[in-house]
Protein backbone atom coordinates (compact mmCIF):
# COMPACT_ATOMS: atom_id res chain seq x y z
CA UNK A 1 0.00 0.00 0.00
CA UNK A 2 1.11 3.22 -1.07
CA UNK A 3 1.46 6.54 1.16
CA UNK A 4 -1.38 8.03 -0.45
CA UNK A 5 -3.37 4.75 1.14
CA UNK A 6 -4.08 3.18 -2.29
CA UNK A 7 -3.15 -0.27 -3.19
CA UNK A 8 -0.42 1.42 -5.74
CA UNK A 9 3.05 0.71 -4.98
CA UNK A 10 5.72 3.08 -6.29
CA UNK A 11 8.33 1.76 -7.90
CA UNK A 12 11.06 1.52 -10.78
CA UNK A 13 9.84 -1.35 -12.81
CA UNK A 14 9.06 -1.71 -16.59
CA UNK A 15 5.43 -1.87 -15.54
CA UNK A 16 5.72 1.13 -13.54
CA UNK A 17 6.70 2.78 -16.53
CA UNK A 18 3.90 1.91 -18.78
CA UNK A 19 0.88 3.49 -19.85
CA UNK A 20 -2.28 2.19 -17.96
CA UNK A 21 -4.00 1.88 -22.09
CA UNK A 22 -1.04 -0.85 -22.26
CA UNK A 23 -1.43 -3.11 -19.34
CA UNK A 24 -4.99 -2.63 -19.60
CA UNK A 25 -4.85 -4.16 -22.72
CA UNK A 26 -1.96 -6.76 -21.58
CA UNK A 27 -4.33 -7.72 -18.81
CA UNK A 28 -7.26 -7.79 -21.58
CA UNK A 29 -4.98 -9.80 -23.62
CA UNK A 30 -3.90 -12.52 -20.80
CA UNK A 31 -7.34 -13.21 -19.57
CA UNK A 32 -8.99 -13.61 -23.16
CA UNK A 33 -6.33 -16.09 -23.82
CA UNK A 34 -6.73 -18.22 -20.07
CA UNK A 35 -10.62 -18.21 -20.95
CA UNK A 36 -10.11 -19.62 -24.23
CA UNK A 37 -8.26 -22.57 -24.02
CA UNK A 38 -8.23 -25.69 -22.04
CA UNK A 39 -5.01 -26.98 -22.29
CA UNK A 40 -2.35 -27.62 -19.41
CA UNK A 41 0.52 -27.27 -21.98
CA UNK A 42 -0.81 -23.69 -22.67
CA UNK A 43 -1.54 -23.00 -18.94
CA UNK A 44 2.54 -23.98 -17.83
CA UNK A 45 4.02 -21.83 -20.75
CA UNK A 46 1.98 -19.05 -19.45
CA UNK A 47 2.42 -19.96 -15.93
CA UNK A 48 6.56 -19.55 -16.53
CA UNK A 49 5.87 -16.34 -18.06
CA UNK A 50 3.47 -15.00 -15.69
CA UNK A 51 6.13 -15.99 -12.82
CA UNK A 52 8.93 -14.33 -15.19
CA UNK A 53 7.05 -10.84 -15.74
CA UNK A 54 5.88 -11.14 -11.85
CA UNK A 55 9.58 -11.36 -10.98
CA UNK A 56 10.21 -7.77 -12.87
CA UNK A 57 7.53 -6.23 -11.39
CA UNK A 58 9.28 -5.63 -8.23
CA UNK A 59 6.27 -6.25 -6.19
CA UNK A 60 7.29 -7.24 -2.54
CA UNK A 61 6.43 -10.85 -1.45
CA UNK A 62 5.08 -10.02 1.26
CA UNK A 63 2.44 -8.53 -0.51
CA UNK A 64 2.19 -11.45 -3.04
CA UNK A 65 1.55 -14.21 -0.22
CA UNK A 66 -1.45 -13.63 1.14
CA UNK A 67 -3.11 -13.10 -2.47
CA UNK A 68 -1.15 -16.47 -3.37
CA UNK A 69 -2.64 -18.16 0.01
CA UNK A 70 -6.01 -16.86 -1.12
CA UNK A 71 -5.71 -18.34 -4.62
CA UNK A 72 -4.33 -21.75 -3.36
CA UNK A 73 -7.60 -21.97 -0.66
CA UNK A 74 -10.46 -20.96 -3.85
CA UNK A 75 -8.33 -23.95 -5.59
CA UNK A 76 -8.70 -26.18 -3.25
CA UNK A 77 -12.51 -25.54 -2.52
CA UNK A 78 -13.15 -25.31 -6.36
CA UNK A 79 -11.37 -29.21 -6.78
CA UNK A 80 -13.56 -30.58 -3.60
CA UNK A 81 -17.10 -29.22 -5.17
CA UNK A 82 -15.96 -30.55 -8.67
CA UNK A 83 -15.06 -34.03 -7.39
CA UNK A 84 -17.87 -34.38 -4.89
CA UNK A 85 -20.57 -33.33 -7.45
CA UNK A 86 -19.12 -33.90 -10.69
CA UNK A 87 -16.69 -37.01 -10.27
CA UNK A 88 -16.58 -38.22 -13.86
CA UNK A 89 -16.83 -34.91 -15.50
CA UNK A 90 -13.65 -35.76 -17.29
CA UNK A 91 -15.49 -39.00 -19.53
CA UNK A 92 -17.50 -36.68 -21.19
CA UNK A 93 -14.71 -34.49 -21.92
CA UNK A 94 -12.42 -37.52 -23.44
CA UNK A 95 -14.73 -40.05 -23.66
CA UNK A 96 -12.71 -42.47 -21.54
CA UNK A 97 -13.22 -43.50 -17.87
CA UNK A 98 -10.33 -44.75 -15.33
CA UNK A 99 -11.42 -45.28 -12.09
CA UNK A 100 -9.40 -44.56 -9.30
CA UNK A 101 -11.28 -43.51 -6.05
CA UNK A 102 -14.80 -45.30 -4.91
CA UNK A 103 -16.76 -42.15 -2.82
CA UNK A 104 -19.57 -44.49 -2.31
CA UNK A 105 -22.33 -42.79 -4.72
CA UNK A 106 -19.79 -42.88 -8.16
CA UNK A 107 -16.04 -42.86 -8.76
CA UNK A 108 -13.60 -39.88 -9.61
CA UNK A 109 -12.03 -41.22 -12.55
CA UNK A 110 -8.30 -40.11 -13.59
CA UNK A 111 -9.87 -37.94 -16.41
CA UNK A 112 -11.36 -35.79 -13.85
CA UNK A 113 -8.04 -35.46 -11.86
CA UNK A 114 -6.39 -34.56 -14.99
CA UNK A 115 -9.26 -31.81 -15.81
CA UNK A 116 -9.12 -30.29 -12.24
CA UNK A 117 -4.99 -30.26 -12.39
CA UNK A 118 -5.95 -28.46 -15.72
CA UNK A 119 -9.03 -25.96 -14.40
CA UNK A 120 -6.63 -24.75 -11.26
CA UNK A 121 -3.51 -24.25 -13.46
CA UNK A 122 -6.05 -22.23 -15.33
CA UNK A 123 -6.99 -20.11 -12.62
CA UNK A 124 -3.55 -19.39 -11.45
CA UNK A 125 -2.15 -17.82 -14.52
CA UNK A 126 -4.33 -15.38 -13.81
CA UNK A 127 -3.25 -14.34 -10.67
CA UNK A 128 0.43 -12.94 -11.61
CA UNK A 129 -1.05 -10.50 -14.19
CA UNK A 130 -3.74 -9.20 -11.92
CA UNK A 131 -1.07 -8.74 -9.13
CA UNK A 132 1.06 -6.66 -11.64
CA UNK A 133 -1.94 -4.71 -12.76
CA UNK A 134 -3.23 -3.60 -9.48
CA UNK A 135 0.05 -2.92 -7.71
CA UNK A 136 1.43 -0.93 -10.48
CA UNK A 137 -0.88 1.24 -11.61
CA UNK A 138 -2.07 4.35 -9.56
CA UNK A 139 -6.05 4.31 -9.46
CA UNK A 140 -6.08 8.11 -11.07
CA UNK A 141 -3.90 6.77 -14.18
CA UNK A 142 -6.32 3.84 -14.46
CA UNK A 143 -9.56 5.86 -14.77
CA UNK A 144 -7.20 8.49 -17.17
CA UNK A 145 -6.42 5.88 -19.44
CA UNK A 146 -10.15 4.28 -19.51
CA UNK A 147 -11.48 7.46 -20.38
CA UNK A 148 -8.58 8.22 -23.24
CA UNK A 149 -10.43 4.40 -24.71
CA UNK A 150 -13.60 5.92 -24.83
CA UNK A 151 -15.36 5.21 -21.57
CA UNK A 152 -17.05 8.10 -19.98
CA UNK A 153 -15.31 10.11 -17.23
CA UNK A 154 -17.62 9.57 -15.01
CA UNK A 155 -17.89 5.98 -15.08
CA UNK A 156 -13.91 5.95 -15.24
CA UNK A 157 -13.85 8.52 -12.01
CA UNK A 158 -15.88 5.82 -10.42
CA UNK A 159 -13.61 3.10 -10.73
CA UNK A 160 -10.93 4.98 -9.43
CA UNK A 161 -12.87 5.69 -5.95
CA UNK A 162 -13.64 2.24 -5.83
CA UNK A 163 -9.95 1.45 -5.74
CA UNK A 164 -8.49 4.69 -4.07
CA UNK A 165 -11.35 3.20 -0.94
CA UNK A 166 -10.63 -0.32 -0.92
CA UNK A 167 -7.49 0.25 1.52
CA UNK A 168 -9.66 2.67 3.73
CA UNK A 169 -12.07 -0.08 3.67
CA UNK A 170 -9.54 -2.71 5.11
CA UNK A 171 -7.82 -0.33 7.07
CA UNK A 172 -11.94 0.70 8.67
CA UNK A 173 -12.25 -3.31 8.90
CA UNK A 174 -9.39 -3.74 11.08
CA UNK A 175 -10.27 -0.72 13.51
CA UNK A 176 -13.75 -2.48 14.07
CA UNK A 177 -12.28 -5.94 14.48
CA UNK A 178 -9.87 -4.76 17.03
CA UNK A 179 -12.49 -2.68 19.29
CA UNK A 180 -14.67 -6.31 18.93
CA UNK A 181 -11.61 -8.35 20.36
CA UNK A 182 -11.20 -5.84 22.89
CA UNK A 183 -14.91 -6.31 24.19
CA UNK A 184 -14.17 -10.22 24.07
CA UNK A 185 -15.45 -11.21 21.55
CA UNK A 186 -13.57 -14.49 20.18
CA UNK A 187 -12.31 -14.41 17.04
CA UNK A 188 -9.61 -16.39 16.64
CA UNK A 189 -8.76 -20.28 16.48
CA UNK A 190 -9.41 -21.90 20.00
CA UNK A 191 -11.15 -18.77 21.32
CA UNK A 192 -14.68 -20.50 20.15
CA UNK A 193 -16.65 -22.80 18.14
CA UNK A 194 -16.77 -22.23 14.18
CA UNK A 195 -20.32 -20.96 14.65
CA UNK A 196 -19.71 -18.89 17.63
CA UNK A 197 -16.60 -16.95 15.18
CA UNK A 198 -18.99 -16.48 12.43
CA UNK A 199 -21.37 -15.31 14.22
CA UNK A 200 -19.59 -12.28 16.17
CA UNK A 201 -18.25 -11.96 12.01
CA UNK A 202 -21.52 -10.53 11.76
CA UNK A 203 -20.91 -7.68 14.07
CA UNK A 204 -18.13 -6.41 11.86
CA UNK A 205 -20.37 -6.03 8.97
CA UNK A 206 -23.49 -3.74 9.88
CA UNK A 207 -20.62 -0.78 11.37
CA UNK A 208 -18.48 -1.70 8.51
CA UNK A 209 -21.20 -0.69 6.15
CA UNK A 210 -22.23 2.15 7.99
CA UNK A 211 -19.31 3.87 8.22
CA UNK A 212 -18.51 2.82 4.11
CA UNK A 213 -22.34 4.76 3.47
CA UNK A 214 -21.17 7.34 5.12
CA UNK A 215 -17.92 7.88 3.49
CA UNK A 216 -19.96 7.65 0.08
CA UNK A 217 -22.51 10.57 1.45
CA UNK A 218 -18.86 12.00 2.24
CA UNK A 219 -17.37 11.96 -1.00
CA UNK A 220 -20.79 12.89 -3.25
CA UNK A 221 -21.18 15.65 -1.45
CA UNK A 222 -17.39 16.79 -2.25
CA UNK A 223 -18.02 16.14 -5.87
CA UNK A 224 -21.02 18.24 -5.92
CA UNK A 225 -19.67 21.23 -4.09
CA UNK A 226 -16.63 20.61 -7.41
CA UNK A 227 -19.40 20.80 -9.14
CA UNK A 228 -18.45 17.34 -11.02
CA UNK A 229 -19.98 15.84 -14.02
CA UNK A 230 -20.75 19.68 -15.47
CA UNK A 231 -18.63 19.31 -18.06
CA UNK A 232 -18.81 16.51 -21.24
CA UNK A 233 -15.27 16.47 -20.65
CA UNK A 234 -12.50 16.79 -18.09
CA UNK A 235 -8.43 17.11 -17.87
CA UNK A 236 -6.79 14.45 -16.01
CA UNK A 237 -3.28 14.91 -13.62
CA UNK A 238 -2.05 12.06 -14.01
CA UNK A 239 -2.24 10.90 -17.45
CA UNK A 240 0.55 9.69 -19.25
CA UNK A 241 1.08 10.12 -22.56
CA UNK A 242 2.09 6.58 -24.66
CA UNK A 243 5.60 5.71 -25.53
CA UNK A 244 7.83 3.60 -27.48
CA UNK A 245 7.54 0.82 -25.30
CA UNK A 246 3.75 1.18 -24.86
CA UNK A 247 3.65 0.57 -28.33
CA UNK A 248 5.85 -2.20 -28.63
CA UNK A 249 3.43 -4.08 -25.54
CA UNK A 250 0.31 -2.66 -27.74
CA UNK A 251 1.51 -4.40 -30.74
CA UNK A 252 3.22 -7.64 -28.31
CA UNK A 253 -0.41 -7.93 -26.87
CA UNK A 254 -2.42 -7.98 -30.48
CA UNK A 255 0.40 -10.57 -31.93
CA UNK A 256 -0.15 -12.68 -28.85
CA UNK A 257 -3.99 -12.61 -29.15
CA UNK A 258 -3.85 -13.33 -32.93
CA UNK A 259 -1.05 -16.23 -32.25
CA UNK A 260 -4.11 -17.74 -29.56
CA UNK A 261 -6.83 -17.72 -32.15
CA UNK A 262 -4.72 -19.77 -34.74
CA UNK A 263 -3.49 -22.02 -31.93
CA UNK A 264 -7.39 -22.34 -30.56
CA UNK A 265 -8.74 -22.88 -34.14
CA UNK A 266 -6.29 -25.33 -35.74
CA UNK A 267 -3.86 -26.87 -32.65
CA UNK A 268 -5.48 -26.66 -29.06
CA UNK A 269 -9.16 -27.10 -30.11
CA UNK A 270 -10.19 -28.61 -26.92
CA UNK A 271 -9.40 -30.29 -24.13
CA UNK A 272 -5.90 -32.03 -23.84
CA UNK A 273 -5.51 -35.22 -22.26
CA UNK A 274 -2.17 -36.89 -22.97
CA UNK A 275 -3.05 -40.77 -21.16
Amino acid sequence: MSRAKTLYIEGDSIFHKLNGISKILLFLTWTIMTVMFLDIRFFLVMGIVGTIMLYFSQIPSKTIKPLLWIMVVFNIINIIFILLITPQYGTELVGTNTEIINIGYSYINKETLFYVLTISLKYAVLMPITVIFIFTTHPSEFASSLNKMGIPYKIAYAINIAFRYIPDVMTEYKNILDAQQARGLAFNKGEGTIIERLKNYTTILVPLVSSSMKRIETVSNAMELRSFGKKRKRTWYSYKKLKGIDYAFIIGCVALLVTAVYLKNNMMTGFYYPF
